[in-house]
């Protein structure tokens, strides 16, 4: 198993950027596919970006690419996601995710979800 805790989150004016963190622990960390969802508030969650166990390949949500980057650093354990021009429809609370066998996508989430941590964009 892998245990996922999340940082970085906060307020933020439109326009702002924040980096978003995903310590992971218990078993080895490159061997696991990552990647962050997130869920407003009366809404389902949502995917975001993901990353491939070895950092080689990327995906993002349409409504991300451009301002959002997904990377690695196996060194520490971690997953980041570098958010950029914050707007306020992307304020939800966000959610590191990671699979032992399977790259996630929008469709099929891994098994290991973190607690979350909130992004609030004000206009």
């Amino acid at each position: 198993q892998v245990q996922l805790v999340e940082s970085g989150g906060g307020l933020v004016q439109a326009g702002g950027s924040l980096r978003l963190s995903c310590a992971a622990s218990g078993r080895t960390f490159s061997r696991y596919h990552m990647g962050w969802f997130r869920q407003a508030p009366g809404k389902e969650r949502e995917f975001v970006a993901s990353i491939t166990r070895s950092g080689g390949t990327t995906y993002y949500a349409d409504s991300v690419k451009g301002r959002f980057t997904i990377s690695s650093d196996s060194a520490k354990n971690t997953v980041y996601l570098q958010m950029n021009n914050l707007k306020p429809e992307d304020t939800a609370v966000y959610y590191c995710n990671a699979d032992y066998a399977r790259i996630i996508t929008a469709s099929r989430p891994g098994n290991y979800w973190g607690q979350g941590t909130q992004v609030t964009v004000s206009s």
